[in-house]
């Protein structure tokens, strides 16, 4: 059963397509290949989580070519090159365009099969990520906005004296804000809440400083 994930295969070789179409199919992945990259482009479902194992010479549009346009058409997938002996300094190039690995062919079985799950773990982890923004941001909503402001400035480390002189409130004022913030947030300590607002995106000294007018 195919149950492992989705591995677009493309390369111009059909025994390779075959070979790895067999491979990966055996290790419970479900595979579709594909001749050249334009056909890629054009036809495979972007909003399928998916990785992608590229051939780095392709007839048409090459691998590196492929790689631009799956950025620039929204293809958020993990990308293993495959390179003939010889294309090493290409598959350089791939890796500083974001490929996350590559097999020289002859590929080794285990060699290839790691690198496919090593792309899938990168998929969990992407959506583990975007799972606890949007958590977070729905946590924020519960705020007002002067509490998301003094959680932001405790998120850049400033102690509550700071953010009152920044905020033009009184150091009280801060401390009833920074309560109202645990309660409305359900944590039971400073570190949870910070947390949520570094998962939310907070913590910009950077931000800080140009939002509230605060001399370098």
């Amino acid at each position: 059963m195919a149950d492992n994930g989705l591995v677009h295969v493309i390369d111009d070789e059909p025994a390779v397509r075959r070979s790895i179409d067999f491979l990966l199919r055996t290790a419970g992945y479900a595979v579709e290949t594909w001749p050249d990259g334009e056909s890629f482009i054009k036809c495979a479902d972007k909003l399928v989580h998916s990785c992608v194992l590229l051939d780095i010479r392709l007839p048409g549009i090459d691998g590196m070519d492929v790689m631009d346009r799956m950025a620039g058409d929204g293809f958020d997938f993990p990308v293993i090159i495959l390179t003939g002996h010889g294309d090493v300094s290409l598959a350089v190039r791939a890796m500083k365009a974001g490929a996350v690995d590559f097999l020289e062919k002859p590929f080794d079985r285990d060699k290839l099969l790691a690198a496919v799950a090593t792309a899938f773990r990168i998929i969990a982890d992407r959506d583990a990520l975007l799972a606890r923004q949007d958590w977070a941001q729905t946590q924020l909503r519960k705020l007002t906005s002067r509490e998301r402001e003094v959680l932001d400035g405790l998120a850049c480390g400033y102690p509550n004296k700071t953010i009152a002189y920044d905020l033009k409130i009184s150091t009280r004022t801060v401390e009833v804000y920074r309560a109202n913030v645990m309660t409305k947030l359900e944590v039971s300590n400073f570190a949870d809440a910070l947390r949520v607002a570094f998962a939310a995106g907070l913590g910009s000294e950077r931000t800080w400083k140009d939002d509230h007018d605060v001399q370098a």
